[in-house]
C-alpha cells in the first residue's frame, strides 16, 4: 500500500469559508479521482500531548491518501482534479510537508 501524508497550516488570513472550500474539494478530489482506498483528514490535538518536540514547525491539519501501490499515487498527483486542487492548496496554505510512504499491515 503506498500513502501520501500531507500536512498542512492554512495561511493566517484564510477565512473560514476558504477553508472548509478547500476541504471539500479535498474531498472532492479524494472521492471523484479513480485509485484513492481511503481518504481521511483530520487536525492536531490541542494543546499538545506532552511528548510533543517544542521549536518544530506548526502543522495544524493532516490528509492521509491511501492507494494500492504507487502507480495509484502517481496517476491521482496527475488527474486534472488534483491538479486543480494542487492550485488552490498552494494558494491556502502557508506552509506544508508532503510524503509518500509504501507501507505494510502488520496486523489486522
Amino acid at each position: 500500500m503506498t500513502v501520501h501524508v500531507v500536512l498542512f497550516r492554512p495561511r493566517p488570513d484564510l477565512g473560514e469559508e476558504a477553508r472548509a472550500g478547500l476541504i471539500d474539494a479535498m474531498r472532492a478530489a479524494a472521492r471523484d479521482i479513480p485509485g484513492v482506498r481511503r481518504f481521511r483528514i483530520g487536525q492536531h490535538l490541542a494543546p499538545p500531548i506532552p511528548y510533543v518536540i517544542s521549536g518544530f514547525p506548526d502543522f495544524p491539519w493532516v490528509a492521509l491518501l491511501e492507494f494500492d501501490d504507487e502507480a495509484g499515487l502517481r496517476a491521482y498527483l496527475a488527474h486534472p482534479l488534483h491538479v486543480a486542487l494542487g492550485q488552490r492548496f498552494n494558494a491556502a496554505a502557508e506552509a506544508a510537508m508532503i510524503y509518500d510512504y509504501s507501507i505494510t499491515d502488520e496486523y489486522q
